[in-house]
């Protein structure tokens, strides 16, 4: 059995990823590294709207920033969020299946 500090940080993990706002931001940047306003562009939100959710996505490990210059660019934190994303679409579709 995992420990209640395990517990309550898969549970944060997965309410990270219970919002379809979210999960359309850590789809796009599955394909590419990308910058704020291009993620708002792209979702058509405001960029302070995707920023707050980016930080979100941030505290729970999902993505990753890095700065070049004023510029501040998003990536999946690791190959981990992408395998969870990829099985997590793949369950539900199988589930549609039946």
């Amino acid at each position: 059995m995992l420990n209640n500090d395990t517990l309550q940080e898969v549970s944060q993990l997965y309410k990270s990823l219970s919002d379809a706002t979210r999960l359309k931001i850590l789809l796009l940047l599955s394909e590419k590294e990308t910058k704020v306003g291009d993620i708002a562009d792209e979702l058509g939100m405001e960029q302070s709207a995707v920023s707050h959710q980016l930080k979100l996505l941030r505290l729970n490990h999902l993505v990753k920033s890095r700065r070049e210059g004023k510029t501040i660019f998003y990536a999946l934190d690791d190959q981990h969020v992408l395998d969870i994303l990829t099985q997590t679409i793949q369950h539900i579709q199988h589930s549609y299946q039946d």
